[in-house]
């Protein structure tokens, strides 16, 4: 496939941005930080009116029939406007693995409901240090054990979780009802970052052995793509912000703009933003292609380096005012540090990317 849009994922681009921008604003999401177990709840009403937690699902199921590209597109508009939920992305990779994994009753109940918003999905692959060794049990159809820092797990009604049955790994889906959820307290509490507490939790088997392992990383890359494009549209509206601001803010008679620091700064701001582009695009086109997780991993590593250098320049150009509340510029470097560690940290990525390409030129 071209990296080049064409007229349909275009139109997608422009709509869901002009709906955003129309609807999503900083004094919006400001509060957000400051309470737990709240996103902007406009986003998630505007994401199931649009259709956009149907892009890329089958219709069979509801869905619009697209693909990851087009789901990407939404998403890097999100990044743009901050919007605040994270459910697009996790209830994407727990409707995946569903339709891949699961069962005929699994799918006909569960991907409907996903579909169109009715049901949020969350994937909860992470465990905390402390029960490293023991981990998450799955025996005898059931679950026990604690899953860490599962993304929109204060919301969620089911969950793809991995687990060991006596030393073999396993995937499964658990409905939530009845879970404990212990909520998080972050620097961006939108996330609805929460520890999962299963006690004898009933869950269904999709895979097991070699098979759940690259059912769990393609999962994982994914959920990568869709939040690289998330990155990176939201380094595109920081490139802009710095942009503009150095074209109208003046010193010693001149905008800073004119001025080299600032004038190289926005140019490799630019390099970064398009790289990650490129990159999400790229690895979006390739998914069912042997090189998928290779591409994921890439455009995981790029997208999360842009958006990291995007937020801490952008406050630099603007100085005193860029720390201010008000400004809002916090908000980027909140999520561009959230977004690094969802979905696997860069260390993760970049032992994948390396352990793929070795493989490859071996």
């Amino acid at each position: 496939m071209s990296i080049l849009y064409d007229d349909g994922q275009r139109a997608i681009a422009d709509e869901s941005r002009r709906i955003l921008e129309a609807h999503v604003s900083i004094e919006a999401l400001l509060p957000l930080l400051e309470t737990q177990d709240h996103i902007f709840d406009p986003f998630w009403s505007i994401a199931r009116e649009q259709g956009w937690t149907a892009v890329a699902l089958p219709e069979d199921y509801g869905g619009l029939g697209l693909g990851l590209v087009e789901l990407g597109l939404v998403a890097l508009q999100a990044g743009r406007s901050l919007s605040g939920g994270p459910f697009l992305t996790a209830s994407f990779g727990a409707a995946r693995a569903i339709l891949d994994h699961g069962d005929a009753a699994s799918r006909q109940r569960w991907l409907p409901l996903l579909a169109s918003g009715d049901a949020i999905g969350a994937v909860a692959f992470a465990e905390d240090q402390e029960v490293v060794g023991r981990g998450i049990e799955f025996s005898g159809g059931t679950l026990t054990g604690i899953k860490s820092s599962a993304i929109g797990g204060t919301r969620a009604d089911l969950a793809i979780v991995t687990a060991s049955d006596r030393g073999e790994m396993v995937l499964v889906l658990a409905e939530l009802s009845g879970v404990e959820r212990r909520i998080i307290d972050s620097f961006d509490n939108s996330r609805c970052a929460a520890d999962l507490a299963f006690a004898a939790t009933p869950a269904t088997e999709l895979a097991r052995g070699p098979a759940a392992e690259a059912a769990a990383l393609h999962i994982l890359a994914l959920q990568a793509v869709v939040t690289a494009h998330e990155q990176t549209g939201g380094a595109e509206k920081l490139l802009e912000t710095a942009r503009d601001y150095a074209l109208t803010r003046r010193a010693f008679g001149q905008p800073i703009g004119a001025f080299q620091s600032v004038k190289h700064r926005i140019a490799e701001m630019y390099a970064l933003v398009e790289l990650a582009r490129a990159g999400a695009v790229h690895a979006a086109s390739r998914e069912g292609e042997p090189d998928f997780i290779l591409a994921a991993a890439a455009a995981r590593i790029q997208a999360t380096d842009s958006y990291d250098t995007a937020a801490r320049d952008c406050v630099q150009i603007h100085g005193g005012i860029g720390v201010t509340w008000e400004a809002g510029l916090h908000l980027h470097m909140r999520r561009a540090r959230s977004l690094a560690i969802e979905q696997g940290n860069l260390f993760f990525w970049e032992d994948l990317l390396v352990d793929r390409l070795q493989g490859t030129i071996a």
